[in-house]
């Protein structure tokens, strides 16, 4: 009993461990950017890339990563993707320029990719099943309690040290975490779990078309060569990528993202609401962060603890909404969370100014931050309910790949606005451009309000479920995409 006890603790301690790290560097970034962007001399588009390198191979590989640890062993992968993780950590702290912090940075994101699902994968077989509920729960809070404190200590560490070492803090704790891992986690695996490498290499480079034409737009013009070739070519392989998925479930195949689960109204709605939330939250804070520096003079210490009534909410509102939404469904929460957002946003729009005091814009932040909570926190369960059962792992999986993809798309398009509207010049400038990027950010999420109202009110009922099974063919199991169903 004592040793099984003991092997629970150190599986529970090394996966949250990682989750906190892999999950922290998704934000920590942001207060640092103006120090990257004077130190390196870093143009816009390179601040973008400097943040979305991370989230883009992050988003792009989360599925087929978890996929490939089921077949050579998830403790394994685990630990080879810890190994990544450090390397490239190291490798951003060193960069000379800012083109070797952006390819450091998308190596980050590979191990990412590999470390957060895996982490909840091995932490899930480990729990006896009465007990999984409460330690995904806490493993969930860790994972959100990095995201709200990565402003705060990318600033606290970027002002105390330097920028480089909101990487280096990476290297001791992975040196320390991957041995812990090979001796302290139990290995397992799925065999019978298929990579779906072709619809990886589709998605991969289509995305990364998208991304790179909208990000070059506004500095080389959108009608130029490069741009619209670059447009066009992810345009084309987005089109080609869903094709292929389409292809391999009609041939019964494994494919990386189940297209024949977005007949179901509930399930499209609320990835397609996840995209527009997370375009305006991290567009918008992409923004924001540089605003409390460049106008408002904040150091990056300053300028983090000033993001905490925005990015805190969801630590304090979790607690009530939790249960709420167990009661009256996860829809009026997500409706009134973006709604909120909205509402957010706009108020912070007419209320920026070169000139403005912080203690104006708190209550904007508040009312963003416990908006970004209510939509938080119901959809998990809003997501697996609107699909089988045994279909949860592959709905959940899914659903965090859209909300990173989301906020790639959400810096770079507000960021081009930005340049379009105003620059870094000066304050009226900067205030400028912010002020419509703004307004962008708060048409995605306005969007996403009345998009949330297609969600359905409650989760599917069992006959509903065995009536819409024949419309979803994929054999990959749920735990290959690294979520476990719930209840498992």
């Amino acid at each position: 009993m004592a040793t099984e006890r003991n092997r629970l603790t150190w599986t529970f301690v090394v996966t949250c461990i990682a989750a906190f790290m892999t999950s922290l560097d998704n934000l920590v970034v942001t207060m640092a950017l103006p120090s990257i962007r004077e130190h390196l001399h870093a143009s816009l588009a390179e601040l973008e890339w400097t943040v979305n390198a991370y989230t883009l191979s992050f988003a792009v590989l989360l599925l087929p990563a978890a996929a490939l640890g089921d077949r050579l062993g998830r403790r394994r992968v685990f630990a080879a993707g810890l190994a990544i993780f450090t390397v490239a950590s190291a490798a951003a702290a060193l960069a000379p320029g800012v083109s070797t912090l952006i390819a450091a940075r998308a190596v980050q994101g590979v191990g990412g990719a590999i470390v957060l699902p895996l982490s909840m994968t091995l932490l899930s077989a480990a729990v006896p099943a009465e007990r999984r509920g409460a330690a995904l729960g806490i493993w969930g809070a860790v994972s959100g309690l990095a995201i709200a404190l990565g402003p705060l200590v990318g600033g606290a560490i970027t002002q105390g040290a330097a920028w480089q070492w909101i990487f280096w803090v990476n290297v001791p704790l992975g040196l320390a975490v991957i041995p812990l891992a090979f001796t302290r986690l139990t290995e397992s695996r799925e065999p019978s779990s298929r990579l779906d490498v072709t619809g990886t290499v589709l998605v991969s480079l289509g995305l990364f078309g998208v991304v790179l034409g909208v990000v070059r737009g506004q500095d080389h013009g959108w009608t130029s060569a490069g741009v619209l070739s670059a447009l066009i070519a992810g345009v084309v392989g987005l089109v080609a990528f869903v094709a292929w998925e389409l292809r391999s479930e009609r041939r019964g195949g494994a494919p990386m993202l189940p297209v024949s689960l977005f007949r179901r109204r509930g399930f499209a709605a609320v990835n397609a609401v996840a995209v527009l939330f997370s375009f305006g939250m991290f567009g918008s804070i992409f923004l924001i962060s540089q605003y409390l520096q460049n106008v408002m003079g904040y150091s990056p210490l300053g300028a983090g603890l000033r993001t905490l009534p925005w990015t805190v909410m969801p630590l304090i509102v979790a607690p009530i909404a939790g249960p709420l939404s167990d009661r009256i469904g996860g829809r009026p929460l997500m409706v009134t969370g973006l709604a909120m957002m909205t509402g957010g946003l706009l108020w912070l729009r007419a209320d920026l100014a070169p000139d403005t005091s912080f203690l104006t814009l708190v209550p904007a932040f508040i009312v963003s931050g416990v908006g970004m909570a209510l939509f938080f926190v119901p959809v998990a369960n809003v997501v697996m309910g609107s699909v089988p059962t045994e279909f949860e792992g592959v709905a959940s999986g899914v659903n965090n790949a859209f909300r990173e993809v989301g906020g790639v798309f959400g810096i770079a398009v507000l960021a081009s606005v930005f340049a379009a509207a105003g620059g870094y010049a000066s304050a009226a400038d900067f205030t400028d451009g912010i002020r419509v990027a703004l307004v962008v950010g708060a048409v995605a999420t306005g969007v996403g309000t009345l998009g949330s109202l297609l969600v359905p009110r409650h989760r599917t009922s069992p006959a509903d479920e065995l009536t819409d099974r024949t419309d979803i063919r994929t054999d990959a199991p749920a735990r290959s995409l690294g979520y476990e169903p719930a209840g498992t």
